[in-house]
């Protein structure tokens, strides 16, 4: 390609920073005079020339939230938005949610501009990273928890897109993670921190230590972090399933049909009342006794039955996390030796080991043909041989063509204990490389070549399942139940369940995934000749990358016989190769209204094993009217290859909290509306009001990988500048000042995503939408047994914004120095765009809240840092700021009030101990601050991806450094 398409393809470069090979770039930072590679460009230049919309988080500001996850201090941005995080208890709760990732549980991501954190591209020192597992499905995103947080030196986000110096997945922009490639002699600090509350205590501790010679430095390190649980029970915000709710007969309803002493439903009208009955029973009997039940006196003395109301439901909200536990192993080594004067041989590795735990509550098993497991527990017949089936007849699922005797039986089985989820997961990350400089002319060129080879194993051992095939055989005709089977007694009530019972039909279920990397990089940069306004700088490069991955649920899963989420094994693979260009025109220098004026273009052709070939361009105009003042336009494409879990995982389903527009209650739309009524009855629902959905407000959706997906396209615009005053250094005012401003224009094509099953249901039953209609499947009696929501290319997204950027320091005075820093993001647009037979549907985000998967978009979000620093002591104060959100759909009209945290921070560093030693204490959540009730969100009652666990948290750190 030659010079000109280069320079024509875009405008969008030197807005990005990040370093391409960080190691290089901690050495020549030592003298800032010398050309590096700063980040957003591959091309060496002078630093101190560069400003770009970049947000830098260093080791101080790690330290300064008192937080022990690096996820947890990102998520903190006010760029970022969602992702998962040690607040995100969802395994057994909600199910496998629809991205075809898995639920990766006890993992932590990061994403940036709402757009989904498979859209925000993780680096480690400008190269890629293993991607995590869980055991749980195949995600496309790293693991921040696997990476110790005492290697890293800074972290550096870019907010923006730069698909085409780094390739796919940088559509919202990159996340650069640069590690520590030097250190003289011993760091190491020990923390701990709980609520006020008394729980959620968190241990952390780090240790390295760098040493070397002329040619050598190395740098070891390990770190250890635990972090026990807050439990929902111990929050009033999560007492029941919805905010304010003092029982399961008011507050709206939510908790579930899966009740303690079981929920029985005979599709038939038992007390002569011309309606359908739901039986419990009234008190669990003895264990090893068999109900008693009159037909001629269903409710009465002589029967051991009662009808079902809403105060018999399952309050399951306290038995769930409102922190989920989790304890990190890590440990690293860096080393570099010099070969020669001008090459280098760089190593790392880093290993990583996480025990963690979600939990739920005890299994709710449903059996029957409303069940809506879509497995052979919705085809299972109670056999009247059955020592405890008290009702004479066989309760048939109709499985053998005949009319079902019976709907469905719900029964939370408590005597096995909670459900609880617990992984260990191992990463290994291995990179390798050389690098060096050679002069041509008088102008110096630089190459490297790296090696990384990276490997996630995860284990998942989930306890509290039950084998559907040996439940069958126990509640089938007795004569074939023989040992070691044992008849089950599921009409009991709670405690009925004998231990011999559920040896028999329970399982512990060990899922297993993996996934691994290889990726190998070669670059070279260089000046080419000068121009009047400077050297015109070029880089190029390749990559080649493998991945694969890997999920294995319990053979039991596999043959379709669990009482939990279903599951299927997928694997995949794909190679990609890509090459790049890159080039730095620099057309203006040091005349009028034009202190400089540079292009900057770059093109990246890609091509992957499994969707094809993708050039992507991005170029941008720099233009400094006066030294102080720096104006930017830009445009970027961008390309994001559908992922190994997208493209190849396996239909799961997940259990979507929304309610069914069809079911026949006092104001539902069916009950208010003829037109839902007949489109209701047209696919599926009984004509004469019968259906009444029971499922407490979660739906199964099936979700699956689509290999015909193809690649995601973007384009983003970002126009902004940056004032930095010299006046304000020379005349003494300040010894830092800068404004930035930024504006961003985003589109995602193609985005991969499943509908929105309450969209599918309300465009069924609001206007009778063919392929909507056609995702729905109810059974018999109306009920849903599944919303087909199929992975597809759907539609696009938009988004828009402004960046606001601040930072102030006065020079050292006589009380010392003072900071303020501050970071804010307005969002001004925040659009999704599905496809329906009639047309397309665009839903506007902006200012609300949703749950599944939930995320709220406020208008504004900011931090702010104010810091005074005097001798030996160092104070700050961080504030953050979050707009009011609303509610949307059946929580139409309901707030989430607007949130403002404040956390403080001391740190002690005794001039009596050299300065060697420093205390730190520190509160987070000052004001005791609660998160704004959500009636609308899958967790806890809270947004977990947008504010804090209740109350206040409390640390103390004592670090040494020799």
């Amino acid at each position: 390609m030659s010079l000109k398409s280069l320079l024509l393809g875009g405008v969008v470069l030197s807005t990005l920073i990040f370093a391409e090979n960080a190691a290089n770039a901690q050495t020549a930072a030592a003298d800032e005079s010398e050309a590096i590679i700063v980040t957003g460009s591959r091309i060496r230049q002078d630093p101190l020339s560069q400003s770009s919309p970049v947000v830098t988080v260093d080791q101080s500001a790690l330290q300064r939230t008192g937080l022990s996850a690096v996820a947890d201090v990102l998520q903190r941005l006010p760029s970022a938005s969602g992702g998962l995080n040690s607040k995100v208890n969802n395994s057994g709760n909600i199910g496998n949610p629809p991205d075809g990732g898995g639920v990766g549980a006890g993992s932590a991501e990061i994403e940036l501009r709402y757009l989904g954190a498979k859209r925000t591209l993780v680096l480690v020192d400008g190269v890629r990273y293993v991607n995590g597992s869980s055991a749980s499905g195949i995600p496309s995103t790293v693991d921040l928890n696997t990476i110790p947080a005492n290697m890293i030196e800074r972290i550096e986000v870019l907010q923006s897109g730069q698909s085409p110096l780094y390739g796919s997945d940088a559509l919202a922009g990159v996340v650069n993670i640069i590690t520590k490639s030097s250190q003289k002699g011993l760091q190491a600090s020990a923390q701990f921190g709980t609520f006020r509350a008394g729980d959620g205590h968190t241990q952390d501790y780090q240790l390295s230590y760098g040493f070397g010679g002329p040619t050598t430095s190395v740098v070891i390190g390990g770190s250890y972090v635990k972090q026990n649980a807050v439990r929902t029970r111990d929050r009033a915000l999560s007492a029941f399933p919805n905010p304010g709710q003092t029982s399961c007969s008011n507050g709206g309803g939510g908790c579930s049909s899966a009740t303690l002493n079981g929920f029985i439903d005979l599709g038939a009208d038992v007390n002569g009342d011309g309606e359908g009955d739901v039986l419990t029973v009234k008190s669990p009997v003895l264990t090893g006794a068999a109900p008693r039940y009159n037909p001629a006196d269903p409710f009465g003395a002589t029967s051991d039955f009662k009808s079902l109301t809403t105060e018999d439901r399952f309050n399951f909200a306290p038995y769930n996390y409102f922190l989920t536990p989790s304890e990190r192993y890590g440990m690293f080594i860096s080393a570099k030796q010099e070969l020669s004067d001008s090459v280098n041989f760089r190593v790392k590795a880093v290993y990583n080991r996480r025990n963690s735990q979600n939990q739920a509550a005890f299994l709710p098993l449903f059996i029957g043909p409303d069940a809506g497991n879509g497995n052979l527990l919705d085809t299972i017949s109670i056999d009247a041989t059955n020592p405890y089936n008290p009702f004479g007849f066989t309760l048939s699922s109709g499985a053998d063509g005949s009319d079902p005797t019976y709907l469905s039986v719900r029964r939370r089985l408590i005597e096995a204990g909670q459900r609880t989820y617990t992984q260990r997961v191992d990463t290994l990350s291995v990179t390798a490389g050389f690098d060096g400089s050679f002069d041509i002319g008088d102008h110096k060129w630089y190459w490297d070549t790296t090696a990384v080879i990276g490997f996630n194993d995860a284990h998942q051992l989930f306890t509290g399942n039950i084998n559907a095939a040996r439940l069958q055989q126990a509640l089938g005709p007795v004569a074939d139940c023989v040992a070691p089977c044992v008849p089950f007694n599921i009409f009991g009530g709670a405690g009925s369940v004998t231990p011999e019972m559920l040896a028999f039909v329970g399982f512990d279920e060990k899922d297993k995934s993996s996934q691994s990397l290889q990726d190998y990089t070669v670059n070279l940069s260089g000046d080419l000749f000068d121009l009047p306004a400077g050297p015109v700088g070029v880089a190029i490069g390749y990559e080649h990358r493998y991945q694969r991955g890997t999920f294995d649920p319990d053979p039991v899963i596999v043959a379709g016989l669990g009482a939990d989420i279903p599951a299927q094994p997928a694997r995949g693979k794909y190679n990609s190769d890509e090459v790049y260009a890159e080039v730095r025109v620099p057309l203006l220098k040091d005349t009028p209204f034009f202190h400089s004026l540079d292009l900057d273009g770059a093109v990246r052709h890609s091509n992957y094993s499994t969707s094809g070939s993708n050039t992507s361009l991005t170029g941008s105009v720099l233009w400094k009217p006066f030294e102080d003042l720096l104006l930017r336009g830009s445009y970027a494409e961008g390309f994001r290859a559908p992922s190994i879990g997208e493209l190849f995982g396996a239909a799961s389903r997940s259990d979507a909290p929304i309610n069914d527009p069809c079911t026949n209650v006092p104001g539902s739309p069916f009950a208010t509306d003829a037109t839902v009524r007949a489109n209701c009855v047209a696919n599926g629902v009984p004509a004469n009001g019968s259906y009444n959905e029971p499922t407490g407000g979660q739906l199964g959706v099936l979700t699956g990988g689509n290999p015909d997906l193809k690649p995601e396209t973007s384009k983003t615009y970002l126009f902004g500048g940056v004032y930095s005053p010299s006046w304000a250094r020379e005349s003494g005012f300040a010894s830092q000042l800068n404004l930035e401003v930024n504006y961003y224009d985003i589109t995602v094509s193609n985005a991969i995503a499943n509908i929105a099953p309450q969209a599918t249901l309300s465009r069924c039953a609001l206007l009778a939408d063919a392929l909507s209609c056609a995702s729905v499947i109810r059974t018999q009696s109306g009920l849903i047994s599944r919303i087909n929501g199929v992975l597809q290319n759907i539609g696009s997204i938009k988004t828009r914004g402004i960046d606001v950027a601040f930072n102030y320091r006065t020079r050292e005075t006589s009380v010392g120095s003072f900071g303020l820093s501050v970071n804010g993001n307005f969002l001004l647009k925040y659009t999704e765009t599905f496809p329906s037979a009639t047309g397309f549907a665009t839903t506007d985000y902006r200012g609300t809240t949703r749950g599944f998967p939930d995320q709220s978009y406020p208008k504004f979000k900011g931090n702010a840092v104010i810091d005074w620093s005097m001798e030996s002591i160092t104070a700050s104060f961080t504030g953050r700021y979050i707009s009011a959100v609303d509610e949307t759909g059946d929580f139409d009209g309901e707030r989430l009030a607007s949130r403002f945290y404040g956390d403080v921070q001391l740190i002690f560093t005794p001039g009596w101990l050299d300065r060697k030693t420093s205390l730190t204490i520190g509160v987070n959540n000052v004001f005791n601050q609660g998160p704004p009730p959500c009636f609308s969100c899958t967790g806890a009652n809270f947004d977990s991806t947008t504010y804090d666990v209740p109350g206040q948290f409390g640390y103390l750190r004592l670090s040494y450094k020799m």
